[in-house]
């Protein structure tokens, strides 16, 4: 240990000196001893202690004063709480910094210098020792210092930062954990300064935030200084890194999503106050996303590594150092939200309805709510908030938090779902939909609305009081039934919730949500942008495809980031991933398509499914699906994907399919390759042998199937009342369609609406002794508890 009584390396302390050195500091000691080792790169520092604070206010006399002030404080009196917090900062400011304390903190700010050069910047953190505990974050209650040089400037900077212990935001957030306020200690943390403001940098955490699936990195960055991100004044890039692939040798982002990122924070050099400065963010950089593949993987793999030491679910901090080039992490602490989720339990919220959408952003907390809209631009105007209103702003910071507490929902303009609004609405348990870009003006003050993030990443405000319930399922002791119950999923923002379900993997995962949402354009009209008639539309895919070799490229990386995300989520259990199933009109309608369909009379009876993949007019658009299916399985390293052709019509067009799949790369039976076919044309089960033998399983499409054996048309209001999943007919193909399978040593499953909506279907289907059915989320568990009641029944016949 070092001689010094105040001051600590990071090198002589550890996890386990929290009370000495605070929850912050303790981490990065912990790291810098044991993990540089093994890559993680950590600034070096050191520790003024939490004794050097205590030993400031005796010096001072101050403990007596520091009483008078906070003793007996009400956290409900928002204008009180801030006259005595100012005067207990300006206390602990006052009480100045002892000569012992001061010259120990200059030895090793040169020892620093020594290592680093003496034009070195540093990094001046608060570190509580009550921060960064398993059960209380305490992220953003005390004050942070950049960029600061020079041996008088360093030490008032300390000053400053002792005093923050006594932040509104931190007395208040003590008061709600129940901490005593002359319990809690502050040391300062000094480190080299990563210099992320002429590069980028960032918040990871060790699981996706909003779900708590444990099997994903979520990395946010933007340009610039971290306290953007942290503080939620610019929508970040996102991106998502699958860690099982990851740890098993692949190397690839699952998933990524380009932020607004408007603005940076930058080092101002030469001004004595004002050392970081917001500017705007070129529009090239705008444009593009923060962070390379590479860096994204590097980041990936720290965080695989910090999550292993600690064993738990970690939230970190990163910067890109915009001089040498490298990737650092600057902090972590535990995740206290998302890691807390009941493993037994789903809770959904539902939507009842729809309403005019007055903003959209990114959502946070997976639950709705409504009130009456408060705009709240300064700090001064929080004490007129309501509780249950909700609260609408630009953005907000960790000064609001005691009445963000009593809001219904929170709405920014700005801002991403790592920033101090988005952990502490999660930590409270409330909806919050950030990163609007326009909620201050398309949201009225006064109007009653309501804030839904239950659909996705995608929040939305909607005028009005819309209607909704919640749904609560307990599943922790539900028995898996033999039959397999999979799930029917499109929707990628989804799939990491659906995950929790009790599930055997998903039996129907649909391409089309994925293109007419995510992607939107026609891929031949990414291809052959030239064929396109519309100049917005052409400058529409020069704008997307911008930074791709081209639109095809866009298309393949879209496209695989879907299905990897549906197949990451459910790993290792099986994926069926149907290839584009759209009729003309569908494909028609996506943005470009009017230049690349024909006009048909029957399109459900037309150029779709299988029909379509090898024929000329479509051959380019099957080509860019089996890219992105390769990407899936072979870069992503997700070979729990099977794919399946829908709407087979014949056996030759089977082979023909087949072949073309294999010229593509996707060979049945390679690197494990299974191939489905969608059973939904009479002529499958009529034919079912021959089938059998091109083909790894069979999903009965039950719509489909109905529709063609007893010629109706489902979408027809006319003759709807004719359509019916459960005719003696339809069963009867069901039938012979899983006795068919049997016979032939293939899967049989059905992936059609009838079991979800319907339970003797579902029993029927057990009799049968089909091996899987995969039905709508929602209905998941209600459908398992009946068919583990038809096979218990089925076991008692004789």
């Amino acid at each position: 240990m070092s001689e010094c009584a105040y001051v600590r390396f990071f090198e002589e302390f550890a996890i386990d000196d929290v009370p000495l050195v605070g929850g912050k500091n303790a981490s990065l000691g912990e790291m810098y001893q044991n993990l540089s080792g093994q890559g993680v790169r950590i600034p070096n520092g050191f520790a003024i202690t939490a004794a050097a604070y205590r030993h400031v206010l005796d010096e001072a006399g101050a403990w007596d004063r520091l009483h008078a002030e906070l003793d007996h404080i009400d956290p409900a009196d928002v204008a009180a709480l801030a006259r005595k917090g100012k005067r207990a900062r300006e206390i602990v400011y006052g009480a100045g910094l002892p000569e012992d304390l001061a010259a120990e903190i200059l030895e090793a700010y040169r020892a620093l210098q020594q290592e680093y050069g003496e034009d070195v910047s540093l990094a001046v953190r608060s570190s509580a020792t009550a921060e960064d505990l398993p059960t209380a974050s305490f992220a953003g209650q005390q004050d942070s210092y950049l960029n600061i040089k020079g041996a008088q400037s360093l030490l008032d900077t300390c000053r400053r930062c002792f005093a923050s212990l006594f932040t509104d935001r931190a007395i208040h957030y003590r008061i709600d954990q129940g901490f005593d306020h002359f319990k809690v200690s502050l040391s300062i943390g000094v480190m080299k300064m990563v210099r992320s403001d002429i590069a980028s940098s960032g918040v990871m955490f060790s699981l996706d935030t909003e779900s708590g699936f444990r099997d994903a990195v979520f990395v946010t960055g933007a340009y610039g200084l971290g306290e953007n991100v942290v503080q939620g004044a610019v929508d970040p890039d996102e991106f998502y890194v699958h860690k099982p692939t990851y740890l098993s040798g692949h190397r690839a982002v699952l998933r990524r999503l380009l932020g607004d990122k408007a603005v940076k924070m930058v080092l101002v050099e030469g001004e004595t106050k004002n050392t970081t400065r917001n500017i705007p963010t070129p529009k090239a950089d705008r444009a593009r996303f923060c962070l390379t593949d590479e860096d994204v993987l590097e980041l990936a793999g720290y965080a695989c590594a910090i999550e292993q030491h600690y064993g738990r679910p970690m939230d970190m901090e990163w910067a890109k150092d915009g001089i040498d080039g490298k990737l650092y992490i600057v902090q972590a602490r535990p995740e206290t939200v998302a890691s807390q989720h009941s493993a037994t339990a789903v809770e959904t919220y539902v939507l009842e309805g729809r309403g005019e959408i007055l903003a959209e952003g990114r959502s946070v907390g997976e639950r709705i709510a409504s009130g009456v809209v408060k705009h709240i631009e300064h700090l001064s105007q929080l004490a007129e908030f309501e509780p249950g209103q909700v609260l609408v702003a630009d953005t907000t910071t960790p000064d609001w938090e005691p009445v963000m507490k009593t809001a219904a929902a929170i709405v920014t303009n700005r801002g991403g779902r790592t920033c101090h609004a988005s952990i502490v609405a999660r930590e409270l348990g409330i909806p919050a939909v950030v990163g609007t870009g326009d909620a201050t003006t398309s949201v009225p003050d006064g109007a009653m609305v309501t804030v839904s993030c239950a659909e996705g990443d995608s929040g939305r405000v909607y005028d009005g009081a819309v209607g909704f319930h919640v749904e609560r399922t307990e599943i922790g002791d539900m028995v898996r039934p033999r039959t397999e119950i999979m799930v029917n999923l499109g929707n990628p923002d989804l799939a990491f919730k659906t995950s929790f379900l009790p599930n055997d993997g998903v039996g129907l995962a649909r391409t089309e949500f994925i293109i007419s949402e995510y992607i939107r354009f026609h891929p031949l009209a990414l291809l052959h942008p030239e064929k396109v008639e519309d100049p917005r539309v052409r400058r529409d895919i020069d704008r997307l495809t911008q930074g791709y070799d081209d639109g095809g490229a866009f298309f393949v990386e879209r496209l695989s980031e879907g299905i990897g995300t549906i197949a990451a989520a459910f790993w290792p259990k099986p994926v069926v991933v149907r290839m584009s199933d759209f009729k003309t009109n569908e494909y028609a309608s996506l943005v470009g398509g009017q230049a690349f369909e024909p006009s048909e009379s029957n399109p459900m009876l037309g150029f779709r499914g299988a029909s379509r993949y090898a024929h000329p007019a479509y051959a380019e658009g099957f080509a860019l699906e089996c890219r992105a299916m390769r990407r899936v399985r072979e870069q992503m390293g997700l070979t729990n994907v099977i794919l399946m052709i829908p709407f087979v019509r014949r056996v030759a067009e089977a082979d023909l399919v087949l072949q073309t799949m294999a010229d593509l790369g996707l060979r049945r039976g390679e690197n494990g390759l299974k191939v489905y076919a969608m059973c939904e044309i009479p002529n499958n089960v009529i034919l079912i042998d021959e089938f059998a033998k091109r083909f790894d399983g069979f999903s009965i499409g039950s719509n489909d199937l109905t529709q063609l054996t007893l010629g109706v048309d489902r979408d027809s209001e006319v003759v709807a009342f004719d359509y019916d999943e459960r005719d003696d007919g339809v069963k009867e193909m069901i039938r012979l369609a899983v006795e068919g399978c049997r016979r032939n040593g293939i899967h049989s499953g059905l992936c059609g609406q009838a079991p979800s909506d319907y339970p003797d279907m579902a029993e029927y289907l057990v009799r049968l002794g089909i091996e899987s059915m995969s039905l709508n989320p929602d209905t998941v568990v209600r459908t398992t508890r009946q068919v583990l009641e038809a096979e218990h029944q089925l076991a008692r016949l004789p």
